[in-house]
C-alpha cells in the first residue's frame, strides 16, 4: 500500500496486459533441461514439440497449449491500443532515449543526487555493454538516488507537477515512483538495502514531453524536497 496521500497517488484501476514473444528458433532446448519440449504429448497424439516442429517447437507449444488451452484473449479495444503502441515505437523511442540521456546527464551533474543508474553514462559499470548492444541508447527507464532518507523521497515526489506518480513504465508521459514509500514500503531500511533499493531511490520512465520541461520539473521537486537549488 502506498504511504503517499497525494493527488498523484497510484490508483487501483483496470489494466491491460499484453506481450510479444520474439524467438528466432536458434536456442538450444536440450532434452535434459527442457523435457517438456522433447517428451511425447498425450493430448496431441504423442507428438513431440521438438521432434515435429524443430525450430518452431517453442512457438508452437505457446500457441497450442498456453493460447488454446488457457485461452488468454484481449478485448478488441485493448488489442488495438497495444497494436498502435507497437506500430509507433520507431517514432517514439528516439525521443524517449534522447530525453533520457539529457535527464540522466543533468541528474548526474546535480549535487543533490547521490547516484544515477543509467547505462548510457560513462561511469556506469555496464556502459561498454550499452555501447555495444544498444548504441542508440539504453532505454528511457532508469533509477537515481536522492542523498537522503525515505522522507526525502516522499517530499521529492510531492514536489513534482509535470511527472505522474505511477508504478507503470513506458508511457508517453514521464512517470516516477519512490519505492521506499510505495511498492517497497513494508520493508525495513535493511531489507531495502538487501534488495538493492535504497531509501532515496527513485525510478523514472522518461516521457516525450519537452526535455527542458522534464528537467525543470525534477529541479522543482528537488528544490522543494531539499530546500536547496542545484548547480
Amino acid at each position: 500500500m502506498s504511504a503517499l496521500p497525494h493527488r498523484r497517488r497510484t490508483q487501483n484501476r483496470p489494466r491491460t496486459l499484453g506481450g510479444v514473444v520474439v524467438e528466432s528458433g536458434t536456442f538450444e532446448f536440450g532434452a535434459e533441461k527442457f523435457p517438456v519440449l522433447h517428451e511425447p504429448i498425450p493430448a496431441y497424439g504423442g507428438l513431440s514439440w521438438i521432434g515435429n516442429f524443430r525450430e518452431y517447437a517453442y512457438l508452437t507449444k505457446l500457441r497450442s497449449e498456453q493460447l488454446r488451452d488457457i485461452g488468454p484473449a484481449l478485448s478488441p479495444h485493448s488489442a488495438f491500443l497495444l497494436s498502435l503502441g507497437v506500430e509507433t515505437l520507431p517514432l517514439r523511442m528516439p525521443v524517449h532515449v534522447a530525453n533520457a540521456r539529457a535527464v540522466a546527464q543533468w541528474l548526474d551533474a546535480d549535487d543533490r543526487i547521490a547516484a544515477v543508474h543509467w547505462a548510457g553514462l560513462p561511469g556506469h559499470h555496464h556502459h561498454d555493454r550499452a555501447l555495444k548492444y544498444l548504441p542508440e541508447g539504453p532505454g528511457s527507464v532508469f533509477s537515481f538516488e536522492l542523498d537522503g532518507d525515505r522522507d526525502l523521497g516522499s517530499r521529492f515526489i510531492e514536489g513534482l507537477e509535470l511527472a505522474s506518480h505511477l508504478a507503470n513504465i513506458g508511457d508517453a508521459k514521464t512517470l516516477v515512483i519512490h519505492p521506499g514509500s510505495t511498492t517497497h514500503a513494508q520493508l525495513s531500511d535493511e531489507q531495502l538495502e538487501a534488495s538493492g533499493v535504497r531509501p532515496g531511490t527513485v525510478r523514472i520512465s522518461v516521457g516525450l514531453e519537452d526535455v527542458e520541461d522534464i528537467i525543470a520539473d525534477l529541479d522543482r521537486g528537488l528544490t522543494r524536497a531539499t530546500g536547496r537549488s542545484g548547480r
